[in-house]
């Protein structure tokens, strides 16, 4: 019988922890059920992703840049998005946290 309710406990917290596990979204899962579609390609240039996507909601200041090997990055922020250029083309687009409880990459450093 202790043998049963050993079993019975540690079944127990497996269900407990996988439904604590469960209620969060994970941002990768997220981005993996919209497809890379709704972002810009690798290699747009800042007029062609302006044009399909609009005028960005915010165009943060440029980064790098004080050294030759160092290239200038510039980072615009659309609702679903961030696009990083490197000069004037594009090197990465990810997708942004969708709410407070959604686990996905930390905030920019400004």
């Amino acid at each position: 019988m202790t043998l049963f309710r050993s079993k019975l406990a540690a079944l127990s917290v497996l269900i407990a922890l996988s439904g604590a596990a469960s209620a969060e979204t994970l941002l990768i899962e997220r981005v993996q059920e919209t497809a890379n579609a709704a972002l810009p390609a690798r290699g747009m240039t800042m007029a062609q992703v302006e044009a399909k996507y609009g005028a960005p909601s915010e165009r943060m200041d440029p980064r790098g840049g004080q050294k030759r090997q160092w290239p200038t990055i510039n980072r615009w922020v659309y609702p679903a998005f961030t696009v990083y250029f490197e000069k004037s083309r594009v090197i990465d687009a990810v997708a942004n946290q969708a709410s407070a409880d959604e686990i996905g990459p930390k905030p920019p450093i400004n």
